[in-house]
């Protein structure tokens, strides 16, 4: 796992590297589950090695919606600055893909920036990704159509996949949209009828683009 660590776009330090093996603890997680809930503490930071986690936006009315995703060699952004700043959780991190996720206490994050100017330029360089891709869901909730970003959020699961075939519920669509499950219904209905993909139970199998 450190070779997929070292090789990803982010951290390219085997100094680094071998300090947050030696003072994180690595754990294994399922599709589903839930590594980080609204309102809880954070004491330790998450860093993907292995497979990928989506960080979502929840409301007290159950209304979701999705921020990002976390690949391989990245971590999340708000926990850095929930962490350093002793705050809790404003969002909620669940397993996309079955991971392994390396967690750094959050005293060490302090301490590593004094020590390797290399983990601050790692922490700058994840908050001018995230900082992008939250200006990008903006930009889609102001001024696209929710066919367009429904569209292009299978599009993104897909890329992140490696396959055509996406194996996820309408619900689950919705969800991460911020939309109503019978909107999502209609909608994938339409991209159907229109030769954007191929419905199946629990599956969407997207045409050549």
């Amino acid at each position: 796992m450190k070779d997929n660590l070292l090789q990803s776009e982010f951290i390219s330090s085997p100094e680094l590297l071998d300090k947050l093996h030696q003072n994180g603890i690595t754990k294994t997680y399922h599709e589903g589950d839930i590594i980080l809930d609204k309102n809880a503490s954070i004491r330790s930071i998450p860093i993907v090695m292995k497979g990928m986690i989506k960080v979502i936006r929840t409301e007290e009315d159950g209304r979701e919606i999705l921020l990002y995703y976390i690949k391989a060699g990245e971590s999340c952004i708000m926990s850095f600055l929930g962490g350093m700043h002793n705050e809790k959780s404003v969002v909620k991190a669940e397993v996309e893909e079955d991971a392994e996720i390396l967690f750094l206490p959050v005293d060490k994050v302090s301490l590593f920036i004094k020590e390797h100017p290399e983990w601050l330029d790692y922490i700058f360089r994840l908050y001018h990704k995230r900082f992008e891709e939250l200006l990008d869901i903006i930009n889609a909730i102001a001024f696209k159509k929710v066919d367009e970003r429904l569209l292009n959020l299978l599009y993104k699961k897909s890329s992140n996949l490696g396959s055509k075939t996406i194996i996820i519920t309408h619900e689950q669509l919705a969800n991460e949209l911020g939309t109503a499950r019978v909107v999502v219904s209609r909608l994938l209905k339409q991209l159907e009828d229109a030769g954007k993909l191929k419905l199946g139970r629990n599956k969407i199998k997207l045409s050549e683009q």
